[in-house]
This record gives structure tokens, sequence and C-alpha cells, in this order.
């Protein structure tokens, strides 16, 4: 039975013994429990290297999705556990940490959105999805950064449409289809902060680089941005161009994938705005996303929890959106 501390923390902090190696152990316990490993772009390298698949929040759905494996362990955040979950009911879905949350997806609550919803009759809710299995309940279909742009594009030109909740991937959609959505009033909180004159300098510094961002970032950067794209985007592009030096505005962690592939070029990650909350910290980092660690991914194999589970009612009506989105892309 599992410690009530542990249940209080979210996570299983038992001590791993001392010379265990995580990353052999993982691996082990991955093919006896016949489990894959999921990893998002923004964990760190380790996570990244051990896992069975890294991309963004569209490549991994897909890929929970498609798999035959009886355990899917999420390293990411809690609404990304919570997709592979509507998608794969029959399956066991580990997060290694619950307290892995994310911004944009606490920046939209369902009980909110329901009352938006009632006061605009007839419009159709576009959902980013960074939300909440009860946001997507109430949605008519999910994107990605990736296919925000294709999927309302699909819609009628004279669809009315709630799009959220991050308001800066809204505006930018808006600005590139015509579209006039309502945008909820969300955002990221590594995103939001990267700094204008940041990348100014590092412009002067590095005349030659190209500046790549990501939608979730405020207009005033992406103005400043040679290439706007999601996460998988950033990587194609710097994989493909013949440009050496690259000024990446998103978070940090992909620079992990980037160097892997792109040997003998050089990245610059635009630093945060200063300001009195970011003095000090690591401000293009997602904190809830390093809450993954190999020896939380370790545990979370080994004891199987966390597990995360949504109410079938809720799943039911979360899927459909989420089958939407995959049909199209």
């Amino acid at each position: 039975m599992l410690k009530n501390e542990w249940k209080e923390k979210g996570f299983v902090d038992e001590p791993i013994a001392e010379g265990t190696d995580l990353k052999t152990e993982i691996r082990r316990l991955c093919k006896e429990k016949d489990a894959v490993i999921l990893a998002h772009y923004y964990t760190v390298g380790e996570i990244q290297e051990v896992a069975d698949f890294i991309g963004d929040s569209l490549a991994l759905a897909q890929k929970a999705a498609k798999t035959d494996a009886k355990i899917i362990v999420m390293c990411g955040v809690h609404f990304m556990a919570e997709t592979c979950k509507i998608l794969c009911p029959e399956k066991m879905v580990l997060c290694p940490d619950l307290n892995a949350g994310c911004s944009l997806a606490d920046s939209c609550k369902a009980e909110d959105l329901k009352k938006y919803k009632e006061e605009h009759p007839g419009y159709k809710v576009v959902s980013y999805v960074n939300t909440t299995a009860d946001v997507k309940a109430l949605t008519d279909i999910v994107v990605t950064s990736g296919n925000a742009k294709k999927i309302v594009d699909s819609m009628p030109k004279d669809e009315k449409i709630i799009f959220g909740p991050d308001y800066n991937l809204g505006s930018y959609i808006n600005s590139v289809t015509g579209r006039e959505m309502l945008l909820w009033n969300g955002g990221c909180h590594v995103h939001e902060r990267f700094s204008v004159e940041g990348i100014i300098r590092l412009k002067k510094e590095h005349p030659d680089a190209l500046v790549l961002a990501h939608p979730e970032c405020k207009g005033s950067v992406l103005t400043l941005a040679d290439v706007v794209g999601s996460t998988a985007v950033i990587l194609k592009h710097c994989i493909e161009s013949d440009k050496k030096e690259f000024i990446i505005a998103t978070e940090s962690g992909i620079l992990h994938e980037i160097e892997r592939q792109c040997e003998g070029k050089t990245f610059y990650p635009v630093p945060p705005e200063m300001s009195e909350d970011t003095i000090g910290c690591s401000c293009n980092e997602c904190n809830y996303m390093k809450l993954n660690s190999l020896s939380k991914i370790y545990n979370a194999l080994k004891y199987e929890w966390p597990t995360v589970d949504v109410p079938e009612d809720i799943r039911k009506e979360a899927v459909k959106p989420i089958e939407r989105m995959l049909e199209l892309s």
C-alpha cells in the first residue's frame, strides 16, 4: 500500500538505492510491464533520452492513440496524461508527478467556459489542447499550435468561434486567417515573458541569426520572428535551414533535441523580461515540465502510481473534439 505522504505529495518519493542505473532500470521495467514512455520536448534531456517517443502535443496525442502498450507513462504535464486516458481508456496512464500542471489549463475553468458559452449562443468552441478534460468536454474541436490554422481554416467562413484559452495563439490565428474569433484571456507563464528587448539585443549581436518563435508568445515578439510555429515546426526548420545561427523563443527544453539533430549550428535562447518576479529564475523554462525526473519515472513504473483517470461521462464527451482534431491532422 502506498504511504499517505506519497499521495499528499502527488508522487512516489521512495529513495533510490545508491548505484542504481535509473535509465537501465526504467527500460527494464518498461519491457517487464509492457509500458511506453512518451515525453514532451520541454522535459529535461535525460528524460528525452530514456523515452520511447518525444514530440509536441499533437505528436504525443497521435502516438498515444496508436500505441499497443498496456501502460503509458506521460512525461509532460497533467493535461497531456488526461488526453492519453481520454484516447486510451483501457490503458493505465501514469503521470510521474501529479503536480505537473499547466498555467494555460488553469486559466480556463469548465464552469467559467460553460457560463461564457451560455452568454454566446450559436458559437462553436475551439479549445487549445492545453486544457482539462472537463473543458474539452465542452469543446467542439481541439487544436494544437501546429494545426490550429489548418483547422480554423477548415471551418465555414461565417462560423462564430470562441477560441481559448491562449489569447496570444488565438490572436495570431485571427491575424493569419482573417477571422474575428472571441478570445479567452489565458496565457502561458513561460511564453508570455519573452523579452522583445532581448530579441533585439540578440539580433544585433548575431545579425545572421533567424528568429524562431512559438505562437504562444506575445504579438510584439511574433512581429520580430522570421518563423512562427509549434515546437515541431521550430525543430524542423532548424534541421532543414542552411542558416547556422538561430534565436529561439520557446521553452528551452527543445534545445536538447535541436542541438542533437543540428550539429555545427548555434542556438540562442531568448531571455525573459526583467521584473521583480523573474530576477534569479530561469523563466524560459516551464517549472511544471521540470517536475518530471528519472527517479519519479522509475518509482511510477515500479508502483504503477500516480495514475490519471477521467470520469467516463466526461471522457465520452472529451474524446469527440480530440478525434475531430486527429481526423483533420
